[in-house]
């Protein structure tokens, strides 16, 4: 009976964020947990479960998982250590095994190994054997490196941003798997390297020009001989040495096509490079526009996104919401742990003085002082909106300072959704102004019925300012960090066997 191993290591960071995320960050399970956990949650390996099941005579191996909480800062190298130990020496511990499923982000990045995604499919390589397929489902965001490409028979990538294809993206991982293991197709990859960072409304790719790479992935994908596709646009808040775009096309046995596929869709990408960057709103503008605005006013602070791997502790926006005296209703969300237990200690209906704000990146934000009344404490545990997981804030509570609410928890959590508001009371259409850190949500949760959207530039350690971040180790030149960048697309091509 074909055995298939399931392992699972995911994690985004930001290297700009100055607090190191650590192993309590993680969600760790082992064998059977996995699979029972991922069978309840539309992710990749309930994706790649959902076809797995369906085949008969086939064994599930799974062994090991360690899945971020959100992203985070670059992980602690000790913890990095644990980890990886843990994922390897899960794999020693196996009979031999036909075939091989890794989810994996490709964006994460730990002290002293900038790519942990690639060391653990080249150690795995070593214990499972040259021989296995192994097929990689990662994170269109992740950095793609050769050494990632070297160990995997292939890889899959997200079709989607903002991102709604996990469960599908793992079938996609599954299906190709199984036509690996059946001796029906023999992968070969060409991959292009193109010197962009990239953000903005540009990159959504039910509307933007982003859209049109992957709907040309899409159709390579569904053709004969095609077996994925995909553009990586990379995490422009992980600065690495392999950090850029990457175009991929994976066929079957088709090296001059991958290769000529792979060159068109980069090509096609670069010439809309220029527009694929944020317009940006200066703080005392968007609020002074905010109080123009009928209806709801949605703050877009992607500066501080948690799920980007910001520290999730700016209080710029509400600074300047105070600096202005800015009397519409507001919510805003804000990492603060001695907040929290500030506010615990005066329970619900306590009046509580505190700062909020400049906890954790105390480079960029200065501790606020305020005056509130408590209105909700929680445990933070909440099932998020889009997917059904389970999300953790840490004790966190609300708490209403004149007319601005803050929910304030302990630890940063995924702001991509709605989730934390609702959880804990809050409607954000019933607010003049809401803050968002997050650069996108799906349409209908914010943009849809907010009265204005505005992109701000604030401080922060995933601003779309990217120019404002200060990288020094990724390749240069790179488009916008530099000017005058030229391009001409030509692709690497890697096979295995």
């Amino acid at each position: 009976m074909p055995k298939i191993l399931i392992a699972e290591c995911k994690q985004e960071v930001s290297t700009f964020n100055p607090v190191l995320s650590r192993y309590a960050d993680f969600n760790i399970s082992f064998g059977q947990e996995l699979i029972d956990y991922h069978r309840t949650v539309r992710n990749e390996v309930g994706g790649a479960l959902s076809v797995l099941d369906r085949q008969p005579n086939l064994e599930l191996i799974p062994t090991y998982s360690a899945k971020a909480i959100t992203s985070a800062g670059t992980l602690a190298a000790e913890d990095f250590a644990r980890i990886a130990k843990e994922f390897l020496e899960a794999l020693r511990q196996l009979p031999p095994v036909d075939g091989v499923y890794f989810s994996m982000h490709g964006a994460m990045g730990a002290q002293g190994e900038d790519d942990p995604e690639g060391y653990l499919l080249q150690e795995a390589r070593k214990i499972l054997g040259e021989r296995v397929p192994m097929v990689v489902s990662l994170d269109l965001h992740g950095i793609l490196t050769d050494r990632m490409l070297l160990h995997a028979d292939a890889i899959v990538a997200y079709h989607t941003y903002p991102h709604v294809d996990f469960f599908e993206t793992g079938e996609r991982a599954a299906r190709l798997l199984l036509r690996i293991m059946a001796g029906e197709v023999r992968p070969v990859t060409a991959r292009v390297e193109i010197p962009a960072l990239v953000r903005g409304d540009e990159l959504i790719t039910a509307t933007g020009l982003f859209g049109e790479s992957i709907r040309a992935a899409q159709a390579i994908e569904a053709s004969p001989g095609g077996l994925s596709a995909g553009m990586f646009i990379g995490n422009p808040f992980t600065d690495v040495l392999d950090l850029r775009t990457n175009a991929f096309v994976v066929t079957d046995g088709d090296e001059a096509r991958a290769r000529r596929e792979a060159e068109q869709m980069a090509a096609g990408f670069w010439k809309h490079r220029e527009k694929m960057q944020v317009p940006l709103t200066s703080l005392r503008d968007a609020v002074a526009l905010a109080k123009d605005t009928r209806g709801t006013a949605v703050l877009v602070d992607a500066a501080d996104a948690t799920s980007s791997g910001a520290s999730g502790d700016s209080n710029a926006i509400l600074r300047e919401l105070v600096a202005q005296d800015y009397r519409g209703r507001a919510l805003l969300p804000i990492v603060d742990s001695a907040a929290v237990k500030d506010a615990f200690a005066a329970g619900v209906g306590g009046g509580v003085t505190t700062t909020v704000g400049g906890e954790l990146d105390r480079k960029r934000f200065i501790p606020h002082l305020i005056q509130a009344k408590v209105l909700l404490l929680s445990d933070g545990r909440f099932r998020s909106e889009s997917y059904g997981e389970i999300w953790y804030s840490g004790d966190t509570a609300v708490l209403e300072a004149d007319n601005i609410t803050l929910v304030v928890t302990s630890r940063s959590v995924s702001l991509y959704d709605r989730s934390l508001f609702y959880a804990h009371g809050q409607d954000p259409k019933k607010f003049d102004l809401v803050v968002v850190k997050s650069p996108h949500c799906q349409q209908h949760m914010f943009a849809a019925w907010c009265g204005r959207l505005i992109n701000v530039d604030a401080p922060g350690s995933t601003s779309a300012n990217l120019q404002s971040l200060g990288h020094t180790r990724c390749r240069r030149p790179i488009f916008p960090l530099d000017a005058g960048v030229e391009f001409v697309p030509k692709a690497d091509v890697f096979r295995r066997g």
